[in-house]
C-alpha cells in the first residue's frame, strides 16, 4: 500500500469492524436514536448501513414499519443481512451519492459515520433529502475526528510525531466537514430547515492497552491501514508511543471519551 494512497482505506470486512469502532458505534447509535425520537411505524432509510449495527438499533427502539440499508460495500451488506436477518429490514447493495429508491418515500433517512468518507457529501445530503416525503427527517452522526474522539486522537497524534506522512492522514485535519458549522451548513444547502445539533459522548472502557490495539494490524479503515503500511520495526514503535501516551487507570483499564456530532432537519 502506498502510505500517501488514501483512496486503497478498506471498509468491507464487518468481523474487522465491529472490534474497531463497531462497537463504540452501537453506543452512539443507542443515544442517536432516543434523541431523534421518531414515531413508531414509521419507515426509516439506513445510509451507508454497514454492518447492520444502526439498524438493528432503530429495530430494537423505535419499532419502525420497514428499514431499508444501503452500503456500497457487499461484503458489509452480507454482514449485516447475516447479523439484523429480521423481517422488517432489508440491506442492499447502493451508492449513498445516488441512492437506489424512489423520491418522496420515507418518513426518516438517518446515516451513521459514513458521511465523511463520502466523495461527495453534498450529492449525500440531496439524496437523503429526495428520498424523504415533505415534513421528513434527515438526521447522522460523525465523529469529532479533530476534537473529543480519543481514541483516533492518542492513535494519529503519536503517529505524526514519529512520521510527518502521518499528519497528512489523520481524519481530524482530513474531515473538516465533522463539526456543528460545516454540518449545518450542509444541511441548508440540503433545503433541510429546523436543524439541530447535538454531540453524543461515550466512555469507552478498553480492558487492557492489547484490547485498544487489537484492531490497529486489522487494516480496517484510514488508521488500520497506515499501520499496516508500516515496516514491523515503524509498528512496534508506533505501538510503544502510543502506550505511553494513554490514560491507564489503576485496574490497568484504559477509559476514553469518544464524541459523535448528531445532527438533525426537517424536509
Amino acid at each position: 500500500m502506498d502510505r500517501k494512497d488514501t483512496s486503497r482505506e478498506t471498509w468491507s470486512s464487518g468481523d474487522s469492524y465491529e472490534p474497531y469502532v463497531g462497537r463504540w458505534s452501537r453506543m452512539v447509535a443507542q443515544k442517536f436514536i432516543r434523541w431523534l425520537a421518531i414515531p413508531e411505524g414509521s419507515r426509516w432509510l439506513d445510509v451507508g448501513s454497514g454492518t447492520g449495527a444502526l439498524s438493528q438499533t432503530i429495530l430494537d427502539l423505535a419499532n419502525p414499519e420497514k428499514v431499508n440499508g444501503f452500503d456500497r460495500s457487499e461484503g458489509f451488506v452480507e454482514f449485516a443481512r447475516h447479523q439484523v436477518n429480521h423481517p422488517r429490514a432489508e440491506f442492499e447493495v447502493g451508492n449513498a451519492q445516488a441512492l437506489p429508491v424512489d423520491s418522496n418515500v420515507f418518513d426518516v433517512a438517518i446515516s451513521g459515520l459514513v458521511l465523511n468518507f463520502v466523495p461527495q457529501p453534498e450529492k449525500m445530503m440531496t439524496e437523503m433529502a429526495r428520498a424523504v416525503r415533505g415534513g421528513g427527517v434527515v438526521a447522522l452522526y460523525v465523529w469529532d475526528y479533530a476534537g473529543r474522539m480519543q481514541m483516533m486522537r492518542h492513535f494519529w497524534n503519536a503517529a505524526a510525531a514519529l512520521d510527518p506522512i502521518a499528519r497528512d492522514l489523520d481524519e481530524g485535519r482530513r474531515f473538516p466537514i465533522c463539526n456543528p458549522n460545516s454540518l449545518t451548513e450542509l444541511f441548508h444547502k440540503a433545503g433541510l430547515s429546523h436543524t439541530e445539533v447535538c454531540p453524543i459522548d461515550i466512555v469507552a472502557d478498553f480492558k487492557n492497552f492489547d484490547d485498544y490495539w487489537f484492531p490497529f494490524p486489522g487494516g480496517q479503515g484510514p488508521a488500520p491501514g497506515y499501520v499496516m503500511s508500516l515496516s514491523e520495526g515503524q509498528r512496534a514503535q508506533l505501538r510503544q508511543r502510543i502506550y505511553n501516551s494513554l490514560p491507564f487507570a489503576l485496574d490497568g483499564t484504559i477509559p476514553l471519551v469518544m464524541r459523535a456530532w448528531a445532527i438533525k432537519g426537517v424536509k
